[in-house]
């Protein structure tokens, strides 16, 4: 069972998970985002942004609760680029020590999800807040934006961007770009557009250039991903 609702910090999002009795893995494709997880079984982790879907393998009954930080949002959070951590999963006290992390992980077995919001929280205030630049970046290459005209309104050049880029988001801005793309794709076929004019409204060539990213990144094609 799976549910998600608002967080209340910096536009991050609280999700929760249970593991049936008889698991299976479940496919979670790239976003642009970290989160910061606790497991009942492996305690406080981070995830940090994926270039390809992870399969998450869950033991039966597991329970998870998580803080998804929106793109560029996380290395506030965290205190580590986001290129450091890119298809990683790591115990957080690996980022903090135990020391800081033990008396977190204790509370968290009561309520993760306010051990969570606070800890991400406090750390923001300590950081003076996410870095603006992530959030314009993000936003402008999730309305389909390129790279060259990102660049130019938030008044990079291509090799600033792509530093910046990697810092906040843990690649650069063409692998964003198309990440989002295909989030963007998946959102108006799973609202039942069909294929061929999805590919037309989210900036693909054709049919078949859709199918080909959403495979790079998800390892399957569309249809598997929404069903048919």
């Amino acid at each position: 069972m799976y549910r998600e609702r608002s967080a209340g910090v910096a536009g991050a999002v609280l999700w929760t998970s249970t593991a049936p009795a008889d698991p299976v893995p479940t496919r979670v494709l790239p976003d642009g985002c970290l989160d910061l997880l606790w497991s009942s079984r492996a305690g406080l982790l981070v995830a940090g942004p994926d270039r390809t879907a992870f399969l998450s393998n869950g033991g039966p009954g597991e329970r998870w609760v998580g803080l998804r930080l929106p793109p560029g949002v996380g290395p506030a959070v965290l205190g580590v680029p986001a290129v450091e951590l890119r298809d990683r999963r790591v115990p957080l006290a690996d980022l903090w020590g135990p020391r800081v992390t033990a008396p977190l992980a204790d509370r968290a077995e009561a309520d993760a999800a306010t051990v969570l919001i606070e800890v991400a929280a406090y750390r923001l205030r300590v950081a003076g807040g996410p870095d603006l630049l992530g959030t314009r970046v993000a936003a402008a290459l999730a309305a389909g934006a390129t790279v060259a005209a990102t660049a130019a309104e938030v008044g990079l050049d291509p090799r600033g961007l792509l530093r910046r880029s990697r810092h906040l988001f843990g690649y650069g801005p063409k692998t964003l770009a198309r990440i989002l793309r295909m989030r963007r794709a998946l959102a108006l076929a799973r609202a039942g557009v069909p294929l061929a004019e999805v590919a037309a409204r989210a900036g693909y060539a054709d049919q078949a250039h859709l199918t080909r990213d959403v495979r790079a990144f998800a390892g399957v094609p569309p249809a598997a991903l929404l069903g048919g």
